[in-house]
Formats: C-alpha cells, structure tokens, sequence
C-alpha cells in the first residue's frame, strides 16, 4: 500500500474552542486538510477565535482563515477545496467513518475521556487531563500553562486540572465569570468591549454578573444559551488589548505546535 503524502492526510478535530481552533488553524496554514465535530450548542467563551462559532453564523472567520458548517462528505470535500474549515454538527463523530481520518485530535478539553480510543484512527492525539498516551491515545499533549505547556508525551498523561485558571496580567479565578445558577444567559456586553470593574457584563436568569476586575472582555457565551452553575460564561483581559480578542492566544499556538510535531512524528518519518 502506497504510503500517503503529508499534504494528503485528513485530520479529524473533535471540538472546535478556542484551543482546537488554534489547533486548526497551525495545521490548515501547514497544508493539512481538518475537519471540525460539535455539539448543537457549543459553549465557547473565547468565541471571536473558535470555529465552532459557525454553528450558529454559518460562516466565521479566525485570522482571516474561514470556518464554515457543512453536513456530509461532498460539502467537506468543497471546503477544502476552496481551503476553509468544514464544521459539522456531529457530536458522536460519526463523520469519521466516511472520512476515514489519518489523524484524530481530541480537543474538546473535558479533563476526561468521552469516548476516544486508539483505534480511532492510525494516528489518535489527546489534548490536556483524561487521556494516557499508549492506553487511549497515541500522544498527550500538556495543555497546563507552565514549564511543560506544548509537551508531546508518548507515555502517560498530563497534568491534572488545577481547577485554577491561568495568570493573566497578575489575575487568575478573577478574570473569569462564572454563572452564579441555573438559567438562560443573556450577555449585556460584546467581546472587545472595555470593562470596568463592579460592571454588569452579562445575567443568568436575571441575576446578574460583574466583572471582578477591569479590562476588555475577552470572550462571553453565545446569547441564549442554557447555563450551569459555575459554568465558565465570560473572560475579563485585565491587560486590556482589544487585538488579543480577536487573535490567538499563545497557549493555543503552543498546544497547535505540539500537535503539528506529533503529526510529523507519525508521518515524516
């Protein structure tokens, strides 16, 4: 059997958040073709850089590069053609049957596994906490910001959540919102918007939600969305740079690099 070129291999990413997008990105810009599995209602914050924001628009942009949702093969196949991101609703992945993907990259960042198996395809890659590579997963990649962010480990797992969100400009749990009860979210503010601190940025149910400090909203849930509680709906930027609203983070290019190199791994051998 002829060994396939690296250009022609199809990469199959479930999820599409802020960080498989980055990931989507690194590997469409390196000539991959990628494909995208969500969910009916994907709970992105980050959503001006998330592909699965084309769930609800049809058509979205991350750093000029379009994200577009499709259903069935032959739609896939034209946005490759015309060098897009396909989205299909597919929660269970079921697409991987037709596509057959080379490479599958679980990215939907659980801190567990939902269902993704070695045999998933002849390359199976795991983003952060809930795989073991060798077990589920061929390689982890190490999502914890840190020393280690953008590791490949071919043997064990990486490390657990911390439950502890990243330091951004000297904050951490306090740039984050979450929904303080159950309840349809309604945002009151817009990504990029400048925020300051005791300011009302979004309600669950009625009952509303300040930002705990100043800065340019970063990301916020899609609008009517249902919400749980200390469900993760919105993300204050306290360095306050409305351009890293809208570009990809550096966390999700180093995680993209990682994944590119396990890819190479595999297949430029």
């Amino acid at each position: 059997m002829t060994e396939k070129r690296l250009k022609d291999l199809i990469i199959l990413i479930k999820g599409g958040g802020e960080m498989a997008s980055g990931v989507a990105q690194r590997l469409v810009r390196s000539g991959f073709r990628v494909c995208i599995t969500e969910i009916p209602e994907p709970l992105a914050v980050r959503r001006e850089v998330s592909f699965c924001e084309a769930v609800f628009t049809g058509r979205t942009e991350v750093e000029g590069l379009v994200g577009r949702r499709v259903s069935g093969k032959e739609e896939v196949q034209r946005c490759w053609e015309n060098r897009e991101v396909p989205v299909v609703i597919d929660p269970a992945c079921a697409i991987s049957k037709t596509l057959s993907p080379d490479v599958l990259v679980d990215a939907i960042l659980a801190k567990r596994n939902t269902g993704t198996a070695l045999g998933d395809a002849p390359l199976v890659i795991g983003l952060g906490p809930g795989f073991h590579a060798g077990m589920d997963v061929h390689f982890v990649i190490e999502t914890n910001r840190g020393h280690h962010l953008g590791r490949v480990i071919e043997e064990g797992e990486a490390e657990p959540d911390t439950g502890i969100p990243g330091d951004i400009g000297g904050y951490t749990r306090e740039r984050v919102l979450r929904a303080p009860v159950a309840g349809k979210f309604r945002g009151k503010k817009k990504i990029g918007d400048h925020i300051e601190k005791g300011e009302a940025v979004a309600e669950v149910d009625g009952v509303p939600l300040e930002a705990k400090i100043s800065g340019v909203l970063r990301g916020i849930l899609h609008d009517g969305l249902a919400a749980e509680p200390n469900m993760k709906v919105a993300d204050v930027d306290p360095r306050a740079a409305r351009e890293h609203c809208l570009t990809v983070s550096e966390k999700a290019r180093a995680i993209a690099g990682a994944v590119l190199e396990a890819i190479l791994r595999k297949y430029n051998q």
